[in-house]
């Protein structure tokens, strides 16, 4: 069975637009951040665009909090611009605080698998470059081996042994711009919103780690 992503119009990747273009729309005043229970979890990864997988994982029941940022450059603190550019080595990257009572670490690698093309090296659709590239960063060994034998799954069952997605050290996290943060949930309307985000979230919605079985 191909996975969710296999489904997406084919269309969404001779759009000539990129997450660059619509980074100038206004940013509404953010709403106060939920309280974090002491027992959340957290896990950084990336797969393009991370207007896109910060939307996704925000479906999920159990994710606290999805917060988009760059990891894995050499320049400290870096900016949006300078990201884009692809010469600071960062990829556009989400971390995911998660209630673990809720949903499990190897429940969110999997589905890290449906919501990207994990065999397009540096490249997402119409995003092209480094900074895009499909990577899980593991914090220690154990949740090394969990994303592994996760990987090796997808790619025997989904992806014919292609996927080339980064697999490394957990570095410095550092937070986008706070126009970033809830990216599609302030600016639905903004054209790589409804050409790339929505149409990928409305399929994701019928999986069944966003839709249990049961219906809860």
């Amino acid at each position: 069975m191909r996975p969710l992503l296999a489904l997406f119009s084919l269309a969404s990747l001779s759009l000539t637009m990129t997450a660059c273009a619509d980074s100038s729309a206004p940013e509404p005043k953010p709403a106060a951040p939920a309280a974090i229970p002491a027992n959340a979890e957290t896990l950084v990864l990336g797969g393009g665009c991370f207007w896109c997988v910060e939307a996704a994982y925000e479906l999920v029941p159990g994710v606290l909090a999805a917060e988009s940022g760059y990891a894995g450059g050499a320049r400290p603190a870096p900016t949006y611009e300078q990201v884009c550019t692809g010469a600071t080595g960062h990829a556009e990257v989400v971390k995911i605080t998660f209630d673990p009572a809720q949903t499990t670490r190897e429940q969110l690698v999997d589905f890290f698998w449906d919501i990207h093309d994990p065999t397009t090296l540096n490249r997402q659709g119409g995003d092209v470059g480094t900074q895009y590239r499909s990577v899980i960063y593991y914090a220690n060994d154990a949740e090394k081996a969990l994303v592994l034998a996760s990987r090796d799954r997808a790619n025997a069952s989904v992806w014919d042994g292609k996927i080339v997605t980064e697999i490394s050290p957990l570095p410095t996290f550092y937070a986008a711009e706070d126009y970033h943060q809830d990216y599609y949930r302030k600016n639905p309307s903004a054209g790589y919103c409804r050409a790339v985000i929505k149409p990928k979230l409305d399929k994701l919605k019928k999986s069944p780690l966003v839709r249990p079985a049961d219906g809860s």
